[in-house]
């Protein structure tokens, strides 16, 4: 069975596993493959083997070699999991552009070894003070086209990112703040090699990227896209991260970096967007109580809202909870009907009640309460697909009737799993929305377009929507950085990127590795299968199961699906897994 996944796998993703394998190469190489520092060589050999990375004191696991080597260098040298985030994310932000970075936002779950505690941060985009209900509506009254209103400063949130890493730092970190961002600084004025990866994107949305003056300049140098292999650097980039290191987040808040973020958020050309100083100035990271479920004897922490996530493969566990998927196996179309209709049923519940609670009543415990769960369960009794998905009415601390809002999250994100030599164990998943956010750059940064996030409309048939825009609101979000605990100790770290798609992800990660028993490299490899909304999206290498599930009754298509998993397992020894659908590796010592 497991050479029969791993042959799947590599069919799924064939291009970016042969990139890991090419990709081993003394530091310094990059032309024709990804870079890959000396040090992670064999990492990178073991994904492109399908084999998990062991480890005995602490492992990373994050979307870009680089990133991967600056994490390691500060745990190697006592640095905690917070201190080496700090690291991670600031070279992200250099050489995955396209995904996260400074100008972006975050969600991250923390275990502490010493208290035993689950603390989770939202670092989520705002929407700014002067936003209204008609920001993504044209003069008809008719919602925008998503591009519409992606592209220039109307889609532009105030950037949560920074003050995360700040937040986490000082509540969890060891090491000299400043020292944490050497290697990026190091990165962008030397420069690094162009990723096949980010080539590719750039080429792909060229258009886009040649609209701002600042961003052409960067990613169409002398109006090409940037070539793989190339050397890129980005002194403006460096110039941030030193006043970062040196003034801490007030930089973007308060100083200098803030007013050129509202400067090009306002002068956008054809887009302009609502940002103010005074948005900024009043941004806080805020600490949300920990989603947490359990799950055939563990207990799954995520993020609650405005993320969607927490609750929804809280939700997707809950309902399969009395099925046994273990018997079934990963070959089984039934156990694909129940997977598949669980997620249905947790995103047609998503897609009414889900969003930020600060500002509308979200019925969390009622989502997660057994007695509704067990209700709805009993919806996946049968012997074929559910023919029709509705949301459930779960108890609300206050009664409210929401319709289904119409929002498109799309996939560009990043995600980092870390457990540290003292026990702590991170999940962050960042993001900037769409590939390359605005397509606004600033101080060697894009700007998000977390903005869209928001349902375009704020009501449907004469209901209001959930996740409607508000002035100060956050905007929900599928991100599902996610923590396993067993008896208070934590067993498994992961989360992906992906869009929406984020949240099966996880949820079929976590069934791959607890009721099917695979090592986190298997379970990442697992081709995916994945439906939202009654079409059941695979991936080339589980076509076998489609005739299965066009019998069940299901629509089945046959696409890519580009997830970023980044898994480590903590048991005897350290094990991790990097999806091999993406650049990333997972490390350790």
């Amino acid at each position: 069975m497991r050479a029969l996944i791993l042959v799947l796998a590599l069919l799924a993703a064939p291009l970016m596993a042969q990139q890991a394998a090419d990709a081993i190469a003394p530091e310094g190489a990059g032309a024709g493959g990804l870079h890959v520092p000396r040090a992670l060589a064999d990492a990178a050999r073991a994904k492109a083997e399908g084999r998990p990375v062991e480890a005995e004191r602490w492992m990373i696991a994050a979307a870009h070699p680089l990133a991967v080597e600056a994490g390691a260098h500060v745990l190697r040298t006592g640095g905690t999991a917070a201190d080496a985030v700090v690291a991670v994310q600031a070279v992200l932000g250099l050489v995955e552009p396209q995904s996260s970075g400074m100008g972006g936002g975050a969600f991250l779950v923390w275990h502490d070894a010493a208290t035993g505690e689950i603390t989770t941060l939202d670092g989520r985009e705002t929407a700014p003070l002067a936003a209204t209900p008609k920001l993504f509506l044209d003069a008809d009254g008719e919602p925008l086209e998503f591009f519409e209103a992606v592209v220039g400063g109307r889609s532009v949130g105030v950037p949560g990112t920074p003050a995360l890493l700040a937040e986490a730092h000082e509540r969890w970190g060891r090491a000299d703040w400043a020292g944490l961002f050497e290697d990026a600084i190091h990165l962008a004025e030397a420069g690094f090699p162009v990723s096949p990866r980010l080539a590719t994107l750039v080429a792909r949305d060229a258009a886009r990227l040649g609209r701002y003056p600042e961003t052409r300049a960067y990613f169409l140098p002398e109006g090409r896209p940037l070539q793989e292999g190339s050397v890129l650097r980005n002194p403006a980039y460096a110039e941030t991260l030193r006043l970062f290191a040196r003034e801490g987040p007030r930089a973007f808040y308060t100083g200098g970096i803030g007013a050129d973020i509202v400067a090009r958020v306002r002068g956008a050309e054809g887009n302009p967007g609502l940002l103010s100083r005074t948005d900024l100035a009043i941004y806080q990271v805020r600490a949300r109580a920990a989603v947490c479920v359990p799950y055939r004897g563990h207990e799954v922490c995520g993020m609650g809202p405005p993320s969607s996530g927490g609750v929804a493969v809280g939700q997707i566990l809950g309902l399969l909870t009395p099925f046994d998927l273990g018997s079934l196996g990963p070959q089984s179309a039934e156990a694909w009907r129940l997977i598949g209709d669980a997620t249905r049923l947790a995103f047609a519940d998503r897609g009414r009640y889900l969003a930020d609670s600060d500002f509308v009543p979200v019925p969390v415990r009622g989502l997660l309460a057994p007695d509704y769960l067990s209700a709805r369960s009993a919806l996946l009794r049968g012997e074929g697909t559910l023919p029709e998905v509705a949301p459930g009415t779960p108890e609300f601390d206050h009664a409210l009737n929401w319709d289904v809002g119409r929002g498109l999250a799309q996939p560009a994100t990043s995600h980092v799993s870390i457990i540290d030599s003292y026990g702590n164990a991170l999940a962050m998943t960042s993001s900037i929305e769409n590939g390359f956010g605005s397509r606004l750059m600033v101080r060697g940064f894009l700007l998000n377009n977390q903005l869209t996030d928001f349902s375009f409309s704020s009501h449907q048939d004469g209901l209001p929507v959930a996740n409607a825009v508000a002035p100060g609101k956050r905007p929900r979000s599928s991100m599902a950085p996610t923590i396993l605990r067993r008896d208070g100790a934590p067993v498994l770290i992961l989360g992906s990127p992906g869009g929406s798609r984020i949240i099966p992800y996880v949820a079929n990660t976590i069934i791959a590795m607890v009721d099917w028993g695979m090592d986190p490299q298997a379970a990442v490899d697992l081709p995916h299968l994945v439906n939202r909304f009654g079409i059941y999206d695979m991936e080339t290498g589980a076509t076998g199961l489609a005739p299965g599930l066009r019998a069940l009754g299901y629509e089945v298509e046959v696409r890519d699906l580009t997830s970023g998993l980044h898994v480590i397992d903590i048991g005897p020894h350290l094990r991790g897994g990097a999806d091999p659908r993406r650049e990333g590796l997972a490390y350790g010592e």
